[in-house]
């Protein structure tokens, strides 16, 4: 169990569905706002970052901004997940360097798919 992965998300519901679906495989770590997510990113440089756009202190495109945009964190793959499908979320989530965008609610299929894409087995 290496492999880290981060969930920033200010809904426990949402965190503790996540952790259900992948602590089998990884080691899930959780963040509460955009700013736990960058320091914990910082601090603990899980492999893959699944990121709420909408929190509360520090937002997920901002938290998402300030990973891509430092060193020692810019090549951790950040999805984003949003309950707003539009496209512009899609075209932000990019523009801030987000690499990968998830709608919810998510089944596990989709959620694991695209860990595995990010993350392939190693």
């Amino acid at each position: 169990m290496g492999r880290k992965i981060l969930i920033a998300d200010d809904e426990s519901g949402i965190r503790m569905l996540i952790r259900g679906m992948l602590a089998k495989d990884y080691t899930v770590l959780g963040a509460t706002n955009g700013q736990q997510a960058i320091d914990i990113a910082r601090e603990q440089k899980p492999d893959l970052i699944l990121m709420d756009i909408m929190m509360p202190d520090v937002d997920g495109y901002t938290a998402c901004l300030a990973i891509k945009s430092d060193p020692a964190t810019r090549d951790i793959p950040v999805v984003m997940l949003t309950g707003v499908g539009h496209e512009l979320n899609k075209k932000l989530s990019q523009r801030f360097g987000a690499d990968d965008y998830i709608t919810k609610p998510f089944r596990l299929q989709e959620l694991l798919e695209v860990v595995n894409r990010l993350l392939p087995a190693p």
